[in-house]
């Protein structure tokens, strides 16, 4: 009996040697995410500790490169000035931007204690609002042509959803889901921006506008007036056969010109190959006799 009780004393004193004299961490949130330009707190809570005063130190981990966050007591790194340490070993962030998006790891070391050592490991993405997107809407379709109106943003994070408007009523993802836009034939893709209309209609006119979301919130384009004017076969008839009259007039005109010489061409041989004249009063000396004449002048 005395034998059972000793080994029982004996587990219990190593069991609570083991817990209290160790340095144990924890973390209410392994991952975390914050609005850009707002505070966030990492917690690194300590469970367990003997060392009255522990060396704490906090690190910044991206691309799989560590720098110091809190060393020595300070804050240092690109976090300087903007950030502090909250008892025990929280690390609060202020003003985050979307360069802080990494991985943090707090380490805590404590000599007095038998397990002197533990860290914990924090990732932060810093989430970003969404600018105002580009948009792209034709100002005037025929009816039953395609076309298509674009949207897109690039400083999101996380990646933007795009949502169309028409005279400020959205755009459901399917019309036939819809009475007001059931007779449109349309196709948007959430994801990229893109509203295809495969046959445009007279009722599909109106002011569009797009808009970018992400969990930091949205941002949208100003309205765009999309004009649809019907298919004018008499129109078309009509431009046709000014061009055709326009045409022979000018055949016509040209003909005329030429008719009264005003297009008329010199034959080239009458000029090019005329033998030319020269004056009877000179003398005309070929090359080879130059050399054996002299001139009627010289005299002996």
């Amino acid at each position: 009996m005395a034998t059972a009780r000793q080994t029982f004393v004996t587990v219990l004193l190593y069991s609570l040697c083991c817990v209290t004299f160790a340095v144990i961490l924890r973390t209410t949130d392994k991952d975390v995410w914050a609005n850009e330009f707002e505070s966030i707190e990492l917690s690194c809570l300590i469970e367990s500790i003997s060392t009255n005063n522990p060396r704490i130190e906090w690190k910044k981990i991206k691309n799989g490169v560590p720098s110091y966050v809190y060393f020595q007591n300070k804050i240092s790194g690109d976090l300087e000035n903007r950030a502090l340490l909250k008892e025990p070993a929280n690390l609060l962030i202020l003003n985050v931007s979307r360069s802080d998006s990494a991985m943090y790891r707090c380490e805590v070391a404590a000599i007095d204690d038998q397990k002197p050592f533990d860290e914990i490991l924090i990732s932060l993405a810093v989430r970003v609002k969404p600018v105002v997107p580009r948009c792209s809407v034709p100002n005037s379709v025929t009816a039953g042509s395609s076309t298509e109106l674009r949207c897109m943003e690039s400083e999101g994070y996380p990646l933007s959803h795009y949502q169309w408007f028409r005279n400020n009523e959205e755009l459901p993802e399917d019309p036939k889901t819809s009475i007001r836009f059931y007779n449109s034939s349309y196709v948007t893709n959430a994801e990229t921006g893109s509203l295809k209309f495969r046959i445009v209609r007279k009722e599909d006119a109106g002011e569009y506008y797009c808009q970018a979301r992400n969990d930091a919130g949205y941002a949208k384009c100003s309205p765009q007036l999309m004009e649809v004017y019907d298919f004018d076969i008499g129109m078309m008839l009509l431009k046709i056969v000014a061009g055709v009259i326009a045409f022979i007039l000018l055949t016509v005109g040209l003909c005329v010109a030429q008719k009264h010489g005003y297009c008329s061409c010199r034959d080239h041989t009458e000029n090019d190959y005329k033998v030319p004249q020269y004056d009877s009063g000179k003398d005309c000396v070929s090359a080879d006799e130059g050399h054996f004449r002299h001139k009627s002048s010289f005299v002996i």
